[in-house]
């Protein structure tokens, strides 16, 4: 029976963030895999004027689409995206969901610090330029319109209440590194979310990144894993 994969990337983001699992997927399986982009967001930023409701709208649109043509329908959402594929979760019947940094709680001040730190240090050093975390982040904070960031938090407050309604199988996949949404969030989910098939995973060596972290290939086998057995 056939099998569609709906990949949604989290908020300043693109489907680029999410691109190395994407290209696992395909690999590995013969499944239909989308990863629209939302409104506003890309590799080129142009988020004024856009709203969450919007960037829901899209991930929606692009479920229903792809429930009118498959089967089986695996979600898996990043950061903001995690949060917008377990509203869709809860919502429609779909037969898996992967949640990936899901950003129920955001910013880990502890971890942000320590990055920061490593910002300077490799500053002073003359080596900001092999900073991975400064390279990727450096033209999202020039691009970024300030109140979209209110559009970000709306999102996640608007979607939160439906974490109860889950009741698909759902795999939790966190970075303990992470400096943008702190660890702790992958066990409020697990918490929140009352399905009755649950797995957490923790990636030791991950920052928020995790398709691009350390332990990606462990992040890989675990989602092929737990998507297949449908």
């Amino acid at each position: 029976m056939a099998t569609a994969c709906l990949c949604i990337h989290g908020y300043t983001g693109s489907p680029a963030e999410v691109e190395p699992l994407v290209d696992y997927l395909q690999e590995h399986t013969n499944w239909h895999i989308e990863a629209p982009t939302l409104p506003g967001h890309g590799e080129r930023l142009n988020l004024r004027g856009h709203y969450y409701q919007e960037w829901i709208a899209t991930a929606e649109l692009a479920l229903i689409e792809l429930r009118k043509k498959y089967d089986h329908i695996i979600l898996i959402g990043f950061s903001m995206g995690g949060m917008i594929a377990s509203y869709l979760a809860a919502k429609y019947k779909v037969d898996r969901l992967v949640l990936l940094s899901a950003a129920l709680k955001y910013i880990s001040f502890g971890q942000m610090i320590k990055d920061m730190f490593g910002i300077v240090g490799d500053a002073w050093r003359g080596s900001l330029s092999s900073n991975e975390l400064f390279l990727r982040y450096r033209t999202k904070i020039t691009q970024t319109y300030f109140l979209s960031s209110l559009e970000f938090m709306r999102c996640v407050e608007f979607t939160k209440p439906y974490l109860k309604d889950i009741q698909c199988p759902t795999l939790i996949m966190q970075g303990q590194l992470d400096g943008m949404v702190p660890s702790k969030a992958a066990n409020f989910l697990d918490k929140e979310i009352k399905s009755p098939v649950k797995e957490l995973v923790f990636l030791p060596k991950s920052k928020h990144l995790v398709c691009h972290g350390e332990d990606c290939d462990v992040l890989f086998e675990n989602v092929l894993k737990f998507a297949m057995d449908l």
